[in-house]
C-alpha cells in the first residue's frame, strides 16, 4: 500500500511549495494573529527514554509552545510505542525515526493496519551509536559474534536497526533487550560487551557513562549498503563529531532523520502552531549540549522521508516562507 496515494489530507514536499495564499489562509483559519488563537487544550508528546537527547529536545519544544497549547512529555521506549500511542489516542503528537514511521504507514514493523502517521517536521538527526568501552578489544560488528550485546528496548528504534544491522553483518551475538538506563549499567559493569543507542549526539546517558568509563564508538558504515537496499533507503551516512563522549576523532556511523508526527485527526491549527513553534522558536530547541545535527529550518523541516505533511503544518511553512 502506498500511503501517498491512497490517503488524502496531506501534503508533499512539492505540494508545500506550491501552496497558494487562500490555501495558507484556509489552513489556518483562526489563526489570523500568527498565534494559536484556538481553546486551549493540552498536547502529549510521546518521546523516548529518560537519559535521551530526545526527551531533553520534547521538553524544550513543551516549554516553547503557545500559552493556549500546553504540552505534558511522556516517557517511553521509542519510536515504536509512540506510534502505538498515537494510534490509541495515548499521544497527540510523538517523535520517531523516519524508517519506523514509514513502515507504520505502510502497515510494517509489527503494526498490522496502515497507520495514516502525518509528518509536522523533520526535527534531529539520529545516530546510530554502537558503543564499547575504550579498552574493548572490539573494533567493528563482526568482532561482536558471540558476544554479549545490548539492542535497546524492545520496540524501540536500536532494537529494530540493530536486528537489521547484525543480519546484514551475518554476526550472530548473545542478543539481549534493555532500557538505556540498564544498557549503560550493564555496560560500565562489564556485564555486555557493547550497547547499541538510537539517538541524538551527544546522549545525555552516554555523556555520564564516558565520565566513569572511557567509551569509544564503532564505524557502521560497512554495513550501509546493505542496510539501504534490504531495508529503507532513509538511512544514511552520518559523522559523530571528535569531541563527542570524549572522543579525539569523528567517527562515522548510519543515522535517519527523526520525525515529529501526528495523525489527521490532530486540528489544522493546533498543528500550524507546533509548526510555526519549531521555526520561531529554533534556537531554544537546542539543548545545551548538542553537538550533531539539527533540521529547524523551513527547507529542511518539510523534507520528510515519505511522511505526508499535516496540512496545518504544512500551511504554516509556506506561510513563513512569503
Amino acid at each position: 500500500m502506498n500511503p501517498q496515494r491512497s490517503w488524502t489530507g496531506g501534503l508533499t514536499r512539492r505540494a508545500v511549495l506550491r501552496l497558494g495564499a487562500g490555501a495558507i489562509a484556509a489552513g489556518i483559519a483562526g489563526c489570523g494573529s500568527g498565534e494559536y488563537a484556538g481553546p486551549a487544550r493540552t498536547l502529549r508528546i510521546a518521546a523516548g527514554e529518560r537519559g535521551g537527547f530526545y526527551v531533553e529536545f520534547a521538553e524544550l519544544l513543551a516549554g516553547q509552545l503557545d500559552r493556549a497549547l500546553g504540552a505534558i512529555v511522556v516517557g517511553t521506549k521509542g519510536s515504536a510505542q509512540n506510534l502505538g500511542l498515537l494510534r490509541t489516542g495515548g499521544a497527540d503528537l510523538a517523535l520517531a525515526l523516519a524508517d519506523i514511521a514509514r513502515g507504520a504507514a505502510e502497515g510494517r514493523v509489527g503494526f498490522g493496519e496502515p497507520l495514516p502517521v502525518r509528518a509536522i517536521g523533520r526535527v534531529y538527526e539520529n545516530y546510530m551509536q554502537l558503543v564499547v568501552l575504550a579498552d574493548s578489544p572490539v573494533a567493528s560488528v563482526a568482532d561482536l559474534a558471540g558476544r554479549r550485546v545490548s539492542l535497546g528496548a524492545d520496540g524501540s528504534g536500536a532494537a529494530i536497526f540493530g536486528a537489521r544491522l547484525f543480519d546484514a553483518a551475518d554476526v550472530a551475538a548473545a542478543i539481549e533487550h534493555n532500557t538505556l538506563a540498564t544498557a549503560v549499567e550493564r555496560l560500565g559493569s562489564g556485564r555486555v560487551d557493547a550497547l547499541l543507542w538510537s539517538g541524538g549526539v551527544p546522549t545525555p546517558a552516554l555523556t555520564q557513562l564516558a565520565a566513569a568509563h572511557p567509551i569509544r564508538l564503532i564505524d557502521l558504515t560497512d554495513h550501509l549498503p546493505a542496510l539501504r537496499a534490504d531495508h529503507d533507503p532513509a538511512y544514511h551516512r552520518v559523522t559523530v563529531p571528535a569531541g563527542s563522549y570524549g572522543a579525539t576523532r569523528p567517527v562515522e556511523t548510519v543515522g535517519v532523520a527523526n520525525l515529529l508526527v501526528t495523525t489527521p485527526d490532530l486540528p489544522d491549527a493546533v498543528a500550524a502552531a507546533v509548526a510555526r513553534t519549531l521555526v520561531r522558536s529554533a534556537p531554544r530547541l537546542i539543548p545545551p549540549s548538542a553537538l550533531g545535527t539539527q533540521y529547524l529550518d523551513l527547507r529542511s523541516l518539510i523534507v520528510t522521508s515519505g511522511i505526508r505533511l499535516h496540512p496545518g503544518a504544512a500551511a504554516a511553512y509556506r506561510e513563513l516562507r512569503r
